[in-house]
């Protein structure tokens, strides 16, 4: 029997401590977002360090920050000639509200229809214990092929404000090969799939003011400028009728989708992305399918405008001020600085003088992409086909995960999006569930994972 096949069993024997280990977890409401939960925040990181003690990991060490804190540890036995990897993960939740629509109680963890039901269950606690329960069978089993390094961070949930300085902060403690993000999912329980490439994002708050306060517009109307109506102007030139963004230069660095790319993003048809929006109609850019654009092709979308008079009946008033947020959903290889400066040089060319302007940059995040082909993805596709016995489908995600774009940038390193939340896992809603199916089924493919991996880094070398 290989080490790997007998950490398998080992890990197989242990379903039960694995188990109690996801519920100890998920009891402590670790709620990122509100201030009488910081000691909860505190006993989950406490939690998460005396574990990475009891397995034997050194240098661990609960990082301040300044508000939630980052835990740290290393593994570093296997040597320089074995790979290094970085462990990304977060062990913050969302508040559990509203209550009343949990069928029990959000942080007492129950087990219902082969889920185990609880807030942070899939999102994601569920997945960095099927880690850490791979790697004590790894380590009972014999030594560990690769060197190891945990970063779980307290803010994931509230947007990972610190993050980015941490990481900068302490470059050389996290320098690695690669990083493992345990934060994602896959199709279906039965489907096994890997998000190589996720949406960057850049998010912007416009404001146009005419004046130092609103005006009576039968007064002053026609005599001074609308920045209402220059914003509704503004917005209407950002996209043609087809959907197309006209800013200056926002297409030149698009990386063009493959045929095969093409024909996995095709998989649903126009009735399912009705259906699923609840749309009258689709819409978007020409010569793209819902499914192309929905996650590889770049997005400029308005969430709010505000200005003026907006309540019941009628107020006749010329307002001073107009705002709108305005945000973009970037693709490789698209850079979020280069598309803040097409977007400031549209304003700059086509507001009037008649209004004063400010642009604020409130979220920005880069796109990412890893090489389907890479060792890393090698060793993940070979783990997650022989734990499911189904080919692996790859996917693009249409949304952001903003620590991707930040390790890829700061540590000059590629990230295996690997993890096992499932679609209908009611993430971020009451009832939030982990399938206990995949909980196993994740355990054993972070084992192969892992072997494969340094098997594979031997056999580049």
């Amino acid at each position: 029997m290989s080490t790997m096949e007998e950490a398998i069993k080992i890990a197989a024997a242990n379903r039960d401590q694995a188990l109690e280990d996801f519920k100890a977890l998920v009891r402590i409401p670790s709620i990122s977002t509100l201030p009488e939960h910081s000691m909860d925040i505190q006993r989950a990181a406490d939690w998460l360090a005396a574990r990475l003690e009891k397995l034997g990991f050194e240098n661990v060490q609960i990082f301040p920050t300044e508000k939630h804190p980052v835990v740290y540890g290393e593994m570093l036995t296997a040597g320089a000639d074995a790979p290094t990897v970085l462990v990304y993960g977060h062990y913050d939740v969302q508040p559990p509200d509203p209550l009343d629509e949990w069928e029990s109680d959000p942080f007492e963890p129950v087990e219902r229809d082969g889920n185990l039901y609880g807030r942070g269950a899939s999102d994601m606690k569920g997945q960095l214990i099927a880690q850490l329960r791979s790697v004590e069978a790894m380590l009972q089993a014999g030594d560990l092929p690769i060197n190891l390094k945990y970063m779980l961070e307290g803010e994931e949930e509230i947007g990972s404000p610190h993050l980015a300085a941490f990481i900068r902060a302490h470059a050389d403690l996290l320098k690695s090969d690669l990083c493992l993000n345990v934060d994602l999912g896959i199709t279906a329980e039965d489907m096994p799939s890997i998000t190589y490439s996720l949406r960057g994002l850049s998010y912007f708050e416009l404001r146009l003011r005419a004046g130092k306060s609103d005006l009576h517009s039968g007064l002053f109307g026609g005599v001074v400028d609308n920045p209402a109506i220059v914003l509704s102007r503004l917005i209407a030139g950002m996209k043609d009728a087809s959907g197309r963004i006209l800013l200056p230069g926002f297409y030149d660095d698009v990386r063009a989708l493959d045929e095969e790319e093409r024909k996995a993003m095709n998989a649903m048809s126009d009735d399912w992305w009705l259906e699923q929006s609840g749309a009258f109609e689709l819409f978007g850019e020409e010569g793209f399918t819902p499914g192309e654009r929905a996650v590889g092709r770049p997005t400029l979308d308005v969430n709010g405008i505000l200005s003026g008079f907006t309540g019941e009946g009628s107020k006749t008033v010329l307002p001073a001020e107009a705002m709108a947020k305005i945000s973009m959903r970037l693709v490789p290889d698209q850079d979020p600085a280069a598309v803040h400066a097409s977007l400031h040089a549209y304003l700059e060319e086509n507001i009037p003088s008649t209004v004063e302007w400010t642009l604020d940059e409130h979220a920005s995040s880069k796109p990412s992409i890893v090489e389907r082909d890479s060792v890393g993805m090698q060793a993940a596709v070979t783990a997650l086909e022989d734990v499911w016995h189904a080919p692996v489908s790859f996917v693009r995600m249409g949304g952001s995960i903003p620590v991707v774009g930040l390790i890829q940038e700061i540590l000059n390193i590629d990230t295996i999006p690997l993890g096992f939340a499932l679609p209908d896992d009611n993430i971020h809603a009451p009832n939030e569930k982990q399938n206990l199916t995949t909980f196993f089924r994740g355990i054993e493919a972070y084992i192969r994972f892992t072997y494969n991996l340094a098997r594979l880094s031997r056999e580049v070398r």
